[in-house]
């Protein structure tokens, strides 16, 4: 492997108008691809193999041209205080209303009155206008989006509050400027980590020209393969952060290979040749991680890590191609004046140690008080992700500020606080012998049930043979109590179903929501399973150990876990919730935890195997444990540190964005990566390491034999450049040495 990429870099050093003219072609040609193609829209959502999902399938088989995935809104009109909105300029105004949006838009599919759809509130204060579309949110023109607005803010004219609910308002989510805020963050850490311009911008440009090709490449095939609008989020956040961290590894190990006297060639091919390695092995733990997503079997969310994986691809190709080959054009600019200084000062024997150095003495002499207090910090940390509660955001999850919270709440009000959150009971009675009298006793059944607020009567379609019943919970849609009345309906069902024959499934937004969260809390120990025991696999192979990948894939749980209590405290209980623009409280999104198993166990071993490798490669060359770690830290405790505070700025930046969820993963990214470098990988892993001494690199024999030596510390390289002879510049002293 190393002899290969030194090989690889060396070439693409001596070609590197070739080099560069092909990636600028490419992001050329997926730039072209992206412009011409048709605008993304939102990808079809279905969750396969459960019972609400049946049930929508159902829905659209047996009532054909219902838009049962269309969107919908709500008008909800409040009367002045004293007033009512049956009165007769109040009612005129709506009815005026309900005209107007019939007439307004060709997407719309139905408008019902609220008059004679029973859609006015007991004490008279309140109605709502139901509006019902053929087409989905994300397919929703603007010009109907706007007029729906419209009519909202010509109402308020009337004197009466009126405010706007429903998905049909749902628009792209915005970032903010904080994105920006991040990459400028960026900026300025690796100025101070490089101090040279050109040394700084490397590794932001390739970021920058990865994340280009893989987000446009995304964006021109997103109609082609449903990808959808909101796929290409997670593929920048991802992509931007390991693109600027894999180009940091390569330019920091050229730099150090010029610090010892080698040509400009032969450096770039030594850089690639190892922390190359640690590249393409820390690129393979992102994409195990996020293909692996698929194993979740949710088509949304399989897209996403696909999608992101093949981001993570690119950037790895970048560091190893168009890096060496900027390096060529960058020349000596790449070592600025002080930092050549820095570096001759740094080689001399009587030097100073730097801070990493530092830190690996103090570890190594206090190892157990280190793991103590880093554990027990993570511990005490994590306690709140044992009060977890998981769900999918609705309207009462939005800023109170927002007209769908407005709306949300005066529904609460005027019909109760389950009337946001409607069941769907869809009743087949194709296999019943007497379907009305099957339905009649799901009716029945239900009513008699506790939690429920009121039964709509049964609607057939066409046929006969399907009939679906509006089920109103008394309490709001992300309540147990809610969760346990759509339990009791699918319980009930089975004995209907022995006794007549006849199928009771239940759908809806908040049977969906509950289904789609136990989807992802059954699918997280799979996953856990198939992507740690993958990259342990990986990583032993990496280490040539078996105690380092298991002391890695556990110090990751530890950072993971300590994340997502750090995420109940902020978003769920409310604790520093205005520092992160947090207006509203709620429960955790529900894939929010495999989400952060896969991103961020990918993330961190970024830090693992490139830390960890050059406390191998030291090792392999003749140092003891105790002096490997010291190297591992001397030449790369720096570098970690810098990638360590890029990436939390970049997913810091997210923070901003206008959507609930972009902001949650943009927190927990940004908290994880904290956790997992500075505790587990610069504190945790050099203590675990000290106390475990020459056994953290016991292999067995047999498995010695049966693993493949991919040769990642350069023994192989070493080996090679010994035997063709001294290198330009340097010989094989200097090699011993890195």
């Amino acid at each position: 492997m190393a002899t290969f990429l030194y090989k690889l870099g060396r070439l693409a050093f001596r070609r590197r108008r070739y080099v560069a003219l092909i990636w600028v072609a490419l992001l050329a040609l997926a730039g072209f691809g992206a412009s011409s193609a048709a605008t993304a829209t939102s990808s079809s959502f279905s969750i396969p193999g459960t019972e609400a999902q049946k049930a929508f399938d159902l829905l659209e088989e047996r009532f054909p041209g219902g838009s049962a995935d269309g969107a919908t809104a709500r008008i909800v009109f409040k009367a002045p205080e004293g007033e009512k909105v049956s009165q007769a300029a109040n009612k005129a105004e709506i009815q005026g209303i309900v005209g107007e949006l019939k007439s307004g838009s060709d997407q719309i599919a139905s408008v019902a009155d609220p008059y004679t759809a029973n859609a006015v509130s007991k004490d008279g204060s309140t109605a709502y206008i139901s509006v019902s579309y053929k087409v989905n949110s994300m397919e929703l023109t603007d010009a109907t989006r706007e007029a729906l607005e419209d009519v909202g803010h010509d109402a308020q004219d009337s004197g009466m509050k009126v405010e706007i609910g429903g998905d049909a308002l749902q628009v792209m989510p915005e970032t903010g400027a904080t994105e920006i805020i991040g990459v400028a963050i960026a900026a300025v850490v690796l100025v101070i980590t490089f101090g040279s311009l050109i040394a700084a911008g490397l590794p932001l440009l390739t970021a920058l020209i990865g994340v280009g090709i893989g987000v446009s490449t995304i964006t021109a095939l997103a109609n082609v393969l449903d990808l959808g609008s909101t796929t290409s989020t997670l593929a920048m956040m991802i992509g931007l952060a390991v693109g600027i961290d894999y180009a940091l590894f390569i330019v920091s190990r050229y730099r150090a290979e010029l610090a010892e006297g080698r040509e400009r060639e032969e450096a770039a091919g030594r850089a690639v040749g190892t922390a190359g390695s640690a590249v393409v092995f820390a690129g393979l733990t992102v994409v195990i991680a996020l293909v692996g997503l698929a194993v979740v079997n949710i088509p949304m969310l399989s897209k996403m890590g696909f999608a992101a994986a093949g981001t993570v691809a690119i950037a790895v190709l970048i560091a190893l191609t168009l890096v060496p080959a900027l390096l060529g054009f960058a020349g000596k600019r790449v070592m600025g004046r002080k930092a050549r200084k820095a570096a001759e000062a740094e080689n001399r024997p009587e030097a100073k140690p730097n801070m990493g150095t530092r830190w690996a003495r103090f570890v190594l002499r206090r190892p157990v008080w280190v793991l103590l207090v880093g554990v027990l910090g993570l511990g005490a940390i994590a306690v709140p992700a044992a009060s977890l509660e998981m769900g999918l955001p609705d309207d009462g999850a939005q800023p109170k500020s927002t007209t769908q919270r407005q709306a949300y709440d005066m529904l609460s009000d005027g019909f109760g606080p389950g009337f946001n959150g409607p069941l769907m009971v869809v009743v087949d009675t194709s296999n019943s012998s007497d379907g009305k009298a099957a339905v009649n006793r799901v009716s029945d059944e239900i009513e008699g049930s506790g939690g429920v607020a009121a039964v709509t009567p049964a609607v057939f379609n066409k046929a006969g043979d399907t009939a679906t019943i509006t089920v109103i919970p008394k309490d709001r849609p992300s309540s147990v109590e809610t969760e346990n009345v759509v339990h009791a309906i699918r319980d009930a069902g089975d004995g209907i179903r022995s006794d007549t024959g006849a199928e009771v499934l239940v759908t809806g937004a908040t049977a969906m929501n509950i289904d789609f969260s136990q989807k992802m809390n059954d699918a997280l120990l799979p996953y856990l399973a198939l992507v740690v025991g993958l990259a342990f696999l990986l990583l032993m192979v990496v280490f040539r150990s078996v105690l380092v990948p298991l002391k890695a894939a556990l110090g990751f749980l530890l950072s993971v876990v300590a994340a997502l209590g750090a995420v109940v405290a902020v978003f769920q209980w409310g604790w520093l919730g205005s520092l992160f623009g947090v207006e509203q409280t709620g429960p955790i999104m529900s894939m929010m935890p495999i989400f952060m198993v896969g991103v961020v166990f990918g993330l961190a071993m970024d830090y693992e195997v490139f830390l960890v490798t050059r406390m191998r490669e030291a090792y392999v060359h003749g140092e003891t444990p105790g002096q490997a770690i010291v190297t591992g830290f001397r030449h790369g405790a720096r570098v970690v540190t810098a990638a360590a505070v890029i990436m939390m700025a970049v997913f810091a930046g997210f923070i901003g964005s206008s959507e609930q969820m972009i902001k949650m993963i943009g927190f927990s990214l940004a908290i994880a990566v904290f956790f997992d470098a500075f505790v587990v990988r610069m504190a945790i892993v050099p203590a675990v390491l000290a106390l475990l001494g020459r056994r953290a690199w016991w292999l067995p024999r047999w498995l010695d034999r049966v693993l493949p030596n991919v040769d990642v510390e350069g023994e192989g390289l070493r080996k090679d450049l010994s035997e063709d002879g001294p290198a330009e510049g340097g010989g094989e002293r200097e090699l011993v040495r890195v």
